[in-house]
């Protein structure tokens, strides 16, 4: 991962999201309103469903909540109308930036994803502008500090359940999955005991790149928190290795 710490992106993004778990819990349940209306309300038959589940678990929402949610959602399937939108660009120096979106007004969203774009000084490119720098994986992070499994061990229990490379770095492990195998990787896992920092389905750039210029650096930022701070995005993934 050539000094790459995702662990850190990672442990950022929470204490941020620490400050603001309302709006996480409002995306998530966005997400378990689509996947039940797509597939149904049981995870053992709704592979979308059960992957958002564990998207859920892994930032702490109450299992009351989820089921909650997933009630709800299945007596009001025929008023869910959010759709997925995605937007690719570019940000200051040519960073790639993919933008996911669940939205109930697209042009409400497009407008708002364009504006962040432009105020960092980046712009909004066509339809697979930049996704081909990035492959689409499983992803689960572990906390060296909160695993008290050898790196070996903990290696063989993810390979043995199907995962495709295990990393290890100074202060975290990162397993790897091919996406229609994450789930039963993740499991494997929880039935192994073993503590998550973050297990999701995401896009994992190729090649990260470096930024020096202090001015792109901080019109890039701009251009991210206000893209993570907008109700309808669900998701950003960018190449900046920060």
């Amino acid at each position: 991962m050539s000094g790459h710490s995702k662990f850190a992106n990672i442990k950022h993004k929470k204490e941020k999201n620490d400050a603001a778990k309302g709006k996480i819990f409002t995306i998530i349940g966005r997400e378990i309103a689509v996947a039940v209306k797509e597939g149904g309300p049981d995870p053992a038959n709704n592979y979308k469903l059960a992957t958002v589940i564990a998207k859920a678990k892994a930032n702490n929402m109450p299992n009351d909540t989820i089921e909650r949610g997933i009630k709800k959602a299945a007596g009001d399937v025929g008023n869910v109308n959010y759709e997925y939108v995605t937007y690719e660009g570019y940000g200051p120096s040519g960073i790639a930036i993919i933008v996911d979106a669940l939205t109930d007004n697209k042009n409400r969203t497009a407008a708002n994803v364009r504006s962040a774009f432009t105020k960092g000084q980046g712009n909004i490119g066509t339809p697979g502008c930049v996704s081909f720098m990035f492959d689409k994986r499983g992803q689960i992070i572990i906390d060296k500090e909160e695993c008290d499994m050898d790196a070996d061990d903990l290696m063989m229990v993810a390979l043995d359940a199907g995962a495709e490379d295990f990393n290890e770095e100074e202060d975290s492990f990162e397993v790897l999955t091919d996406p229609d195998s994450f789930d039963e990787v993740n499991n494997a896992l929880k039935e192994a005991g073993i503590p998550m920092v973050s297990a999701e389905v995401t896009m994992i750039p190729q090649n990260y790149v470096e930024l020096t210029d202090e001015t792109a650096i901080k019109n890039l930022q701009k251009t991210l928190d206000l893209l993570e701070d907008d109700d309808d995005v669900q998701a950003v993934y960018h190449n900046w290795d920060e």
